[in-house]
């Protein structure tokens, strides 16, 4: 962060200026800053009125308003995304020129009904709101709004007339130091100078005469609309800029439930071979037998069964990428063959004499370290090294950070909300807290999975007695703590997260003494039997145990071995044997 602190409430426009500059001039990591939206936001509301407030990018693609910077609100609002189709409130502002406030009767929902901060309470309505579309000439940037419980407290806003800058002045706006009465006129002014930056760098334009000092050398990626990514996930973003637009093979890594395929969705779009397919083969999902035909194709009468040609995903991809998902389950005997794919461009189908070319980028995904297996001769090396040529790591759940868990949090609340036909759906602070002290073991999935449950049980906890109710009848949802149903399960998390340990009792007398064991190893033996035998007993505590760990792998016997640290084979055979599958 800079050196000069954010601006107070009595500091002219200039100065603010000044410290934008600042902020975007210094460098971190080698890059230069991305625009400060939340600090700018926090400026801006240091005078102007209101409990609540956001600024929000227009997505005109999908017609969609992203928020970028929010002040008031729980943090999870900064993941959603909100559709002008869905919010009235949002479609009126953007359709307007300048200020628009709404009468406090309005029948219009507002779309941060019950939402506004902890200390006002889940329940409360918004009953004054207003707010202003950014453009820059005709084209909609974004828009900035204002919501307060008590009416009439966003009056003063009524009385601006926010200008609409273009291409001419857009530089002199922020160049100028106005006269104090001028002073609330240009602090929703700078907004649109920050957006309509923001747009042209992405768009490979110069900046404006006189802009150039904001922001020197900043790339699109710095301003896309990822504000709240941490620092794990911000340096994802950057690898992936790096790596997107070339041709380079590239290896994802990440445990079970992290967002892998998302990673390689965007690796293709990004691409230069994004009009062309991107085709996806999981190889723990096919028989060994078949990964083979699955892969280079076959021709007809090349084996048994083989009744018709059949191209194979390499020729499937040709001029696109293919995913070769859970390549850590490869067949060994196969790795030559793709190998050979790999280096020379060729493959010869099952049953032909003929070379085939193919054109394809390579994407290889897995949750194993294929180190170890290179190590424990179960990955050929040379494979290993043309698959890595630029390795991506996805990071854990748990090595996000608050605001980004929350962010996650709030996309699936939308996407709930809006499957439930809720009028708002959101967490309770402890809920919140909840949330970002549990370890995730199954990552994202287990985050979505998790909140999809609570916000149907929320709604059938409060739909028998709905005294929560937005403008257009819809029922306003909150999801408490014990509807995240994490409480019971945290220590089986925390224990799939860091492993097992069991602590001596006595040294040297070889006893383990209960209260000093494991908490979550508690968690599983009381649940056994004492009159059990030692042989009895210990099928017991693996039965349970494996079938813990499998479930948390959502049925994926390779994860369930990779997390035991046992081979996929030999963990299926004790499963059988102990009658879980």
């Amino acid at each position: 962060m800079p050196e000069t602190p954010l601006p107070r409430n009595d500091t002219p426009l200039a100065a603010l200026n000044a410290w934008l500059a600042a902020w975007l001039t210094e460098e971190e990591g080698g890059k230069r800053r991305a625009l400060p939206w939340t600090r700018l936001l926090a400026a801006i509301m240091q005078r102007l009125p209101g409990e609540a407030a956001t600024l929000m990018r227009y997505l005109p693609e999908r017609d969609e308003l992203l928020p970028l910077a929010t002040h008031g609100l729980p943090a999870e609002v900064r993941g959603r995304r909100f559709a002008l189709s869905e919010h009235p409130r949002l479609k009126a502002i953007a359709e307007h020129t300048g200020v628009y406030r709404f009468a406090v009767d309005s029948d219009l929902p507002d779309p941060f009904d019950g939402l506004l901060g902890e200390v006002h309470g889940p329940d409360l309505l918004v009953h004054d709101c207003a707010g202003i579309a950014l453009r820059e000439g005709d084209r909609l940037l974004g828009v900035m709004t204002f919501d307060a419980l008590t009416p009439g407290v966003l009056a003063p806003l009524e009385a601006l007339e926010v200008r609409q800058v273009g291409d001419a002045e857009l530089a002199d706006v922020l160049a100028q130091e106005h006269q104090e009465h001028q002073e609330l006129h240009d602090l929703l002014t700078l907004p649109t100078c920050c957006l309509a930056l923001a747009s042209r760098l992405e768009r490979g334009a110069a900046p404006l005469t006189g802009m150039a000092a904001l922001a020197p050398g900043m790339t699109p990626q710095a301003q896309r609309t990822c504000p709240q990514r941490g620092p794990a996930m911000a340096r994802l973003e950057a690898q992936l800029e790096a790596v997107a637009d070339t041709d380079m093979t590239v290896l994802v890594t990440g445990e079970t439930g992290v967002g892998k395929e998302g990673v390689v969705q965007r690796l293709h779009d990004a691409s230069r071979r994004a009009s062309r397919p991107l085709v996806r083969i999981n190889c723990a999902a096919l028989a060994p037998e078949l990964v083979e035909s699955a892969l280079f194709g076959h021709r007809r009468g090349a084996f048994s069964g083989a009744s018709h040609d059949h191209r194979g995903h390499f020729v499937m991809a040709d001029g696109g990428t293919l995913l070769l998902d859970e390549i850590g389950e490869l067949p060994l005997a196969l790795q030559p063959k793709l190998l050979r794919v790999l280096q020379e461009g060729e493959l010869q189908p099952l049953g032909s004499d003929r070379v085939v070319r193919v054109d394809v980028r390579v994407i290889a995904a897995t949750n194993r370290d294929l180190e170890a297996e290179v190590a424990a001769g179960h990955f050929r090396e040379d494979l290993y090294h043309r698959l890595s040529v630029y390795p991506l790591r996805v990071p854990p759940l748990r090595e996000r950070g608050r605001a980004d868990l929350l962010a996650l949090a709030g996309t699936f609340l939308e996407h709930n909300r809006t499957r439930l036909g809720l009028g708002n759906l959101r967490l309770t602070p402890a809920a919140e807290r909840l949330l970002c002290d549990y370890p995730w073991p199954g990552n994202v999935r287990e985050l979505e999975h998790c909140l999809s449950r609570a916000a149907l049980h929320a709604r059938l906890a409060q739909g028998a007695h709905p005294t929560r109710l937005r403008a257009d009848g819809r029922q306003l949802v909150v999801i408490t703590p014990e509807l995240l149903g994490l409480e019971a399960s945290a220590e089986v998390a925390h224990e799939q997260a860091g492993g097992i340990a069991l602590h001596a009792a006595q040294e040297g007398h070889g006893t383990i003494q209960a209260g000093r064991a494991n908490p979550a190893l508690r968690h599983v033996l009381q649940d056994i039997d004492e009159a059990l035998g030692l042989r009895d007993a210990t099928e017991a505590f693996q039965r349970e145990h494996i079938s813990r760990v499998w479930l948390a792998s959502d049925r994926n016997w390779a994860e369930a071995a990779r997390r035991l640290k046992v081979d996929r084979g030999n963990l299926y055979r004790q499963a059988r044997r102990l009658g879980i599958v």
